[in-house]
């Protein structure tokens, strides 16, 4: 395998993972989970996603054409009038990532060493996936652990819980 193909490949598995976290969290979450907030001013889960989506969408569209901050995006509305429903929250959720994957998936060694354009800034295809993966990776983590907020002693863990570790090593190092 090659490295232009392991790296997008790579990328694609933790973009992945970090969506299904996001995924789960909101399987737990009622209408009104979606609009918590921890103190008056602070985003809301539906901000969060608003943001994200608005990124998503700006930086993948076109995005071997066109800068990622398109003049088309708004980012001060991503924090304004949260999504009033978590089924248009969630619809909006999997089109920045639909958009987010379909670029992803059009890397190839042919394009790899193209530059992409962030507010005017070149990258490499790799500098432009980590930063997107690192800033996506940051608000998954937020809103999983306002979901954990929010649950409380209800929430189901998405990952191994405590005082599972050595279960959980057992079961994986038994194949």
């Amino acid at each position: 395998m090659d490295y232009t193909t392991n790296f997008i490949e790579s990328a694609l598995y933790e973009f992945r993972r970090y969506k299904t976290l996001g995924d789960k969290t909101f399987l737990q979450l009622s209408e009104t989970d979606i609009h918590w907030t921890y103190h008056t001013g602070d985003n809301s889960i539906a901000l969060i996603v608003k943001h994200m989506v608005g990124n998503m969408l700006s930086r993948w569209t076109n995005f071997r054409t066109e800068d990622g901050e398109k003049s088309w995006r708004n980012r001060e509305t991503e924090f304004k009038d949260p999504y009033p429903t978590k089924a248009k929250m969630q619809k909006a959720w999997k089109e920045g990532w639909a958009c987010l994957f379909a670029a992803l998936e059009s890397i190839n060694a042919d394009n790899f060493d193209t530059p992409i354009r962030i507010r005017g800034e070149a990258h490499t295809t790799m500098e432009a996936v980590n930063r997107q993966l690192a800033h996506y990776a940051n608000h998954v983590g937020q809103i999983v652990l306002m979901g954990k907020m929010i649950k409380g002693k209800d929430w189901i863990s998405l990952s191994i819980p405590k005082g599972g570790s050595e279960a959980f090593n057992q079961q994986k190092f038994s194949r």
